[in-house]
């Protein structure tokens, strides 16, 4: 079994993981609504795809506060 001689140096050690970073996300707008979003995916905001409704948007409900009526 292999045995490294000498242990592997902090500088050795970083420029081997030098392009290991994640890199920033490919964005693109939605040509509906505006949003940045994946390409080639459903819009999360609007749910429309290629001039298509794909997905139904989703609600968000409104909250009432109960110490006022």
């Amino acid at each position: 079994m292999a045995v490294p001689k000498r242990k592997t140096s902090q500088h050795r050690k970083r420029i081997r993981r030098a392009h290991h970073a994640i890199g920033k996300p490919n964005l693109r707008p939605c040509p509906n609504c505006g949003t940045f979003g994946i390409p080639h995916r459903a819009c999360s905001n609007c749910g429309m795809y290629k001039g298509m409704l794909i997905i139904a948007p989703k609600v968000k409900k409104v909250k009432e506060d109960k110490g006022k009526a």
